[in-house]
């Protein structure tokens, strides 16, 4: 549907239908574990943004599925930016 929305509270990286639901999507890529997991950097206060900015794109929109929810999909790579992992979570952020 779309990427990169990008609103005054923040961005979503994707937006996309899947059945009945609309979904949110935030990627997350780390080349190192050093700092945790893509998944584990996500904060509370980016999780909220990603709440606050989901809500926004509801709210400007129209004809949307009214069930929603935000995953995020976690990718490693390694030196030469080949992808290790690559991980979808579901239903992520609540």
């Amino acid at each position: 549907m779309e990427t990169n929305f990008r609103c005054r509270e923040g961005e979503i990286d994707i937006v996309a239908r899947q059945k009945d639901y609309l979904v949110f999507i935030e990627v997350r890529t780390r080349s190192s574990s050093d700092f945790g997991t893509p998944e584990e950097s996500i904060t509370q206060v980016k999780k909220e943004r990603l709440v606050v900015s989901a809500l926004s794109y509801i709210n400007t929109h129209q004809n949307l599925p009214s069930l929603w929810r935000i995953d995020v999909v976690a990718i490693e790579v390694d030196d030469k930016g080949k992808a290790k992992r690559i991980e979808l979570i579901e239903n992520a952020i609540e």
